[in-house]
């Protein structure tokens, strides 16, 4: 298995007439199309359709999210109004980068989780700490299984019922972190620089309105650096009030300093 995010979304090679006379596309596995079609157990090797980065971070009133609404059929811009930011409860909202269907089914089971919980009516409530506890089992039993959900997910929301700000991270081997700024993908070596400096030792200071601009500003710089991403995002705001998830709206982008680059062609 690829767990190299760098190398996801790569479309097949060959139609699936001549996968199983296609060598090089399950390495190491002769035969293994006989096998599936002999009913054996397969795995996905790599993801295919994938969504880029999500950024979080804390803020004076509370924790806010954005994500771009692009997913990529290997470098073809495929489908262009994917939501990535999902709400699970009225306290959390999930941010998925990586597969969209591993995303879909992350939604689905969460939806199963919650309306399980609710069912129970003893006066609990699922936080942003306990669903990032409990994705993280999730995809650390996956992982262990050799059947990992190719995703990385920021987890944001209320901490407990005392209140509080969470985000948190957890990638598809289960690996996981707490921390005030937070990036996937190629946000992780982009954006990350940007939001550390903007908003470390500020958390308590920062404005609501600072903190979308910030988070506008770095996705503007990922439309511009990273091929896989759109100037077409949504923001999720969560606070006292709740949660909030903008409609997607695109970012203005200034392609003027494009005619002054020589030396590439």
């Amino acid at each position: 298995m690829d767990y190299f995010p760098g190398n996801w979304g790569n479309p097949r090679r060959n139609d699936d007439a001549s996968i199983c006379s296609a060598s090089g596309y399950f390495p190491a596995k002769v035969g293994s199309c006989h096998a599936a079609a002999a009913g054996a157990t397969t795995r996905t090797q790599q993801p295919i359709v994938t969504g880029t980065s999500v950024i979080g971070i804390k803020y004076k009133d509370g924790v806010m999210l954005a994500a771009d609404t692009l997913a990529s059929y290997g470098s073809l811009a495929r489908f262009r109004d994917v939501q990535r930011l999902i709400p699970a409860g009225d306290h959390t909202v999930i941010g998925a980068s990586g597969d969209v269907s591993d995303m879909q089914y992350i939604e689905h089971m969460m939806d199963n989780i919650l309306i399980k919980e609710a069912y129970t009516e003893d006066g609990h409530e699922l936080y942003a700490k306990n669903i990032h506890e409990y994705l993280a089992r999730v995809m650390y039993n996956r992982r262990t299984n050799m059947n990992p959900l190719w995703n990385s997910l920021i987890v944001a929301g209320k901490n407990d019922k005392n209140g509080g700000r969470f985000l948190g991270f957890v990638d598809l081997q289960g690996t996981t972190y707490e921390s005030s700024t937070i990036a996937t993908g190629y946000g992780a070596y982009i954006a990350q620089p940007l939001l550390r400096k903007a908003v470390e030792g500020r958390e308590d200071t920062l404005t609501e309105e600072e903190a979308a601009k910030l988070l506008d500003d770095c996705m503007r710089v990922l439309y511009y650096r990273d091929a896989r991403s759109s100037n077409k995002i949504q923001r999720a705001t969560l606070n006292a009030a709740g949660i909030t998830i903008t409609e997607p709206y695109e970012l203005e982008t200034q392609w003027d300093f494009a005619e002054s680059i020589r030396g590439y062609a």
